[in-house]
């Protein structure tokens, strides 16, 4: 009875008991604050190359305006290497397609002003796979550098997987005025249609490649 009463050392034991609830607490604190520095280093990765992204999203809408017109094209690409960007255009030149007016186009210029559906010989068709080693699944490509380390940072994948012809685009040469003259005499309007272009977007860190974001953007113009 003397040995069941005796209560020596029960405070170590006690001890013992808060302090592993206490370890447990602690460590499950640290786990919470380490995720979150992990989850946000994640997002502010992601959001940098989604930055990128949009970057050259834009890059790519200024080559759409110039309609692959060989002249205007290398003279936007020097004054991109300028500015410390560095395209590469890298859709086959044996890529061809033909517009609803009959006239024949090659090379990116194909994909800028000819319907998906005559395409020939245009690399890597797949509508949403952009592949980094193989520059036939993507048109064009931009380095960003960065002036102040003197280093490139993100390479931005572009690609028109899917035009459709409108009649904005090649206005200069076909709609003279704003409606043609029908037979009694009173005017027809013609109506506005957009060339529509679907492009794929991927970009990607240069040193990091897992930190990357990718875009798809329906681009009416």
């Amino acid at each position: 009875m003397k040995l069941l009463r005796n209560e020596k050392g029960i405070a170590l034991a006690m001890i013992l008991i808060l302090s592993v609830i206490a370890l447990t607490i602690i460590a499950g604190l640290l786990y919470i604050i380490t995720s979150g520095t992990q989850i946000s280093g994640m997002q502010k990765r992601y959001k940098t190359a989604l930055e990128a992204g949009g970057g050259g999203a834009d890059i790519t809408y200024k080559f759409v305006a110039l309609r692959g017109v060989p002249a205007d094209t290398d003279q936007f690409k020097d004054e991109l290497e300028a500015a410390f960007m560095y395209p590469a255009i890298t859709t086959p030149a044996g890529c061809s397609g033909t517009n609803i007016e009959g006239n024949t186009f090659t090379g990116l210029a194909a994909k800028l002003n000819t319907p998906s559906t005559s395409w020939s010989s245009c690399g890597v068709l797949d509508s949403v796979v952009i592949n980094p080693a193989v520059p036939s699944s993507y048109d064009m490509s931009f380095d960003f550098e960065d002036p102040l380390i003197d280093a490139l940072s993100y390479r931005v994948y572009t690609k028109i997987s899917d035009t459709v012809e409108g009649n904005s685009g090649p206005d200069t040469g076909f709609l003279i005025s704003k409606g043609v003259v029908g037979s009694g005499g009173a005017e027809i309007a013609v109506v506005h249609k957009p060339y529509l272009y679907t492009i794929e977007v991927d970009s990607q860190n240069i040193v990091s490649p897992l930190e990357r974001a990718k875009l798809s953007i329906l681009y009416q113009y």
